[in-house]
């Protein structure tokens, strides 16, 4: 993926400042391990286990993750979350989870504009407008939370796929 003008200009302010910062450690969790350890992940983490996703999302990847906070679940309709994680609604989760996640660790340096296919078959558009990357009409609100099988980017609200 191409990189954008606007990267590139934060990369060349913050290249002297990294050369002089120690390599960050190895990562030793899996982006399930990491967003399970967060709290503000709890929401995802209830639903990733009520749609039995845990094990594929364990596995080897890579996977990128755009991973909504409890407060973009909170910004749902009532009842939305409470319906989803029914046993009788576990396919419907799945494939809203499944919307989330794309193959391959692309990192926020990595991102450019356009569709990118998800895990569910769909394709969701990212977008890049004044340096602010947006997954269909959720905003990425922070970046590059590695994993030992992939990257979680957090973003502000849920994304559902087409219908």
């Amino acid at each position: 993926m191409k990189l954008t003008t606007t990267l590139f200009a934060v990369a060349a302010l913050l290249l002297p400042i990294a050369a002089h910062a120690e390599t960050p450690a190895k990562p030793t969790q899996t982006v399930v391990e990491i967003a399970v350890g967060n709290e503000d992940f709890s929401t995802l983490v209830a639903a990733v286990k009520a749609a039995d996703l845990v094990d594929a999302l364990s596995a080897e990847g890579p996977f990128t993750i755009f991973a909504p906070t409890n407060a973009a679940f909170e910004a749902l309709p009532e009842g939305t979350v409470e319906s989803l994680l029914k046993p009788e609604n576990k396919e419907k989760l799945q494939a809203i989870l499944k919307y989330h996640v794309v193959a391959g660790k692309v990192m926020a340096a990595d991102v450019s504009a356009g569709e990118v296919a998800t895990l569910n078959g769909a394709k969701a558009t990212i977008t890049v407008k004044d340096g602010k990357v947006k997954i269909d009409k959720a905003n990425v609100i922070k970046t590059d939370i590695v994993g030992t099988n992939g990257v979680i980017h957090v973003i502000d609200a849920v994304i559902l796929p087409a219908e």
